[in-house]
């Protein structure tokens, strides 16, 4: 009988283990997850600049836009949690796309290698961006799973491990797709 206790006991306080070293594990999967799209941000936050000097000179009619950029990277850079991070990125990624659309309007500028440059390695962060999220919201989708299952939500409350938000894009014009038309 004291050996069916002691089993119990020690059944139960390696599934504790096991399952807390789980949700710790999930927890630093998401938290590096989230490092890499930082990353990533701050490249295309520090590229931002370089963008607006190089079109200023073309785009003298387009000043709104410009400063609206400039603001909305101040509020990106500001962000301090997922969701409003989420938010200030999908406000920018939409004015980058229309700063983009404008300057098809201004053939000297298209036609401006440094432009072009900048282009493209603004084209290659934010590819780098969506393989990060896809990656961070993976990583939360299975840390949240994991915090709401039983019976591992029982150790996750005694410990209190929380659910992570998703990295989503807020802005329905960024979201839609594009209208291709034939």
């Amino acid at each position: 009988m004291i050996y069916i206790i002691l089993g119990t006991i020690a059944i139960l306080l390696l599934f504790l283990i096991m399952s807390y070293n789980n949700l710790i594990k999930n927890k630093n999967m998401v938290a590096e997850g989230w490092s890499s799209i930082d990353v990533q941000l701050k490249k295309r936050s520090n590229l931002i600049p370089n963008i607006l000097s190089s079109v200023k000179g073309y785009m003298s009619h387009e000043k709104n836009l410009l400063g609206e950029i400039t603001e909305l990277r101040s509020q990106s850079v500001a962000a301090n949690n997922v969701i409003d991070q989420g938010k200030a990125e999908s406000s920018l990624s939409g004015s980058l796309m229309s700063l983009f659309a404008v300057a098809e309007n201004y053939p000297e500028l298209k036609a401006n290698e440094n432009f072009l440059d900048l282009q493209k390695q603004l084209q290659e962060i934010e590819d780098d961006i969506q393989m990060a999220r896809r990656y961070y919201n993976g990583t939360v989708r299975n840390n949240n799973v994991l915090v709401e299952s039983f019976p591992t939500n029982l150790v996750a409350n005694a410990f209190s491990f929380e659910k992570a938000d998703f990295f989503e894009i807020e802005d329905q014009k960024v979201r839609d797709l594009p209208k291709v038309e034939f």
